[in-house]
């Protein structure tokens, strides 16, 4: 199924506390610069009364194009469709479903979304020895985005470790290049590290609070946070007061907006216009 002859796109997000999220105006901006009318809904499990699965599986039989998967749903998203990408398949994490003839496809435009926005705040600079805390859906295709970028160390902390030791192995197949550890105090994995990332809710709307004692953080040339909901999240305006560069969630979810509107749609983007009008609108979809 193509888009481009279409005037309508029926998509939407799956997610917990997602009330406050910009996908459903970045997605109808989009279609506006094409005349498609894009109904975006925010789908989230407990507020219909459903779990996970069911709330898929009407998307599935419901007339939407396709869906985002957001926080805590990606991995288990990623068990319920077919994913034909090896590097998707190894992230294990899917943000991006497209309901086609052949049943539902997996993708992870979150990974090539990171990939984006550092380089657009670090340009070539390799990421050096990183810090990473929270290894989930997000986490997950980070970790693989720092893979691609270079990153000569990949220090893990999740309060649940048995995560963390699955991801881990997963990058030592991966990048045998890579050192990849596990620890159980963010403070402590920190020293050292050039970047650090967030890879956890906490710093977004109803989970406030930063990940990590901003004390930390000094020493460390650039810092991540995958929350956009606020942008400026207490994570990143400790980084930045110990002065790291910082890459903002905002970033991630941008880029991983644009490519999931190429898979929905397979239609054309001014990205610089998309990026003014979302940075300028306030208007609630």
């Amino acid at each position: 199924m193509t888009t481009t002859d279409t005037k309508t796109l029926q998509l939407g997000l799956i997610g917990d506390n997602i009330a406050r999220s910009r996908s459903p105006l970045l997605h109808v901006l989009a279609g506006r610069q094409n005349r498609v009318e894009v109904s975006y809904r925010r789908l989230i499990p407990r507020d219909l009364g459903q779990d996970f699965d069911q709330v898929f599986a009407d998307c599935a039989k419901g007339g939407f194009r396709g869906i985002n998967v957001t926080y805590p749903y990606k991995e288990r998203g990623a068990a319920k469709v077919r994913i034909d990408d090896p590097l998707v398949r190894a992230i294990g994490a899917v943000n991006t479903v497209i309901f086609g003839a052949n049943g539902p496809e997996g993708h992870n435009t979150d990974y090539s979304g990171f990939v984006s926005a550092y380089r657009l705040v670090r340009g070539e600079t390799p990421p050096g020895a990183v810090l990473m805390i929270g290894t989930g859906g997000v986490g997950r295709a980070v970790a693989f985005g720092l893979i691609a970028l270079g990153a000569s160390a990949l220090r893990l902390v999740d309060r649940d470790q048995a995560k963390a030791e699955a991801l881990a192995e997963d990058l030592r197949r991966a990048a045998p290049s890579m050192t990849v550890s596990v620890h159980d105090h963010a403070e402590a994995a920190a020293k050292g590290v050039q970047g650090v990332i967030n890879c956890t809710p906490v710093g977004m709307v109803g989970y406030e609070g930063t990940p990590i004692a901003g004390e930390a953080l000094a020493g460390a040339e650039w810092a991540f946070d995958a929350v956009y909901t606020p942008p400026d999240t207490q994570f990143l305006t400790d980084a930045a007061a110990h002065g790291l560069k910082v890459v903002s969630g905002w970033e991630l979810f941008f880029f991983q907006g644009v490519h999931a509107w190429k898979l929905f749609a397979g239609l054309p983007l001014d990205t610089a216009a998309l990026r003014h009008e979302l940075m300028t609108t306030e208007e609630v979809v």
